[in-house]
């Protein structure tokens, strides 16, 4: 089992950068795909990005490619999602969810074991 907490979320403006973490603590944290997703307020939870359980395959919405990269280090049991040229449209509570899957990773959240409480994200003037 695996618990998940995300930081850096944070208000910015529109153009600026961050750098959101997702922690793990727990076993098995290479034995996971990680997902990035966001949520917006009266909107449904949206996969943003993942990358699987080596840090070879990674998934981009089309809304982010080009913008934001995601990474991993085993070593430290975090992935990190890198965020540059953010819109207003990007603002949401962003979670990241890990999923035990020797596959592809996926940007579908019902596929998703465990959650973390998840990041504000603030994109604006």
């Amino acid at each position: 089992q695996l618990q998940l907490v995300e930081s850096g979320g944070d208000l910015v403006q529109p153009g600026g950068s961050l750098r959101l973490s997702c922690a793990a603590s727990g076993f098995g944290f290479s034995d996971y795909a990680i997902g990035w997703f966001r949520q917006a307020p009266g909107k449904e939870r949206e996969g943003v990005s993942c990358i699987n359980r080596n840090g070879v395959g990674t998934y981009y919405a089309e809304s982010v490619k080009g913008r934001f990269t995601i990474s991993r280090d085993n070593a430290k049991k975090t992935v990190y999602l890198q965020m540059n040229s953010l819109k207003p449209e990007d603002t949401g509570v962003y979670y990241c969810a890990a999923d035990q899957t020797f596959y592809a990773c996926s940007g579908r959240p019902d596929v998703y074991d465990y959650w973390g409480q998840g990041a504000q994200v603030t994109v604006s003037s």
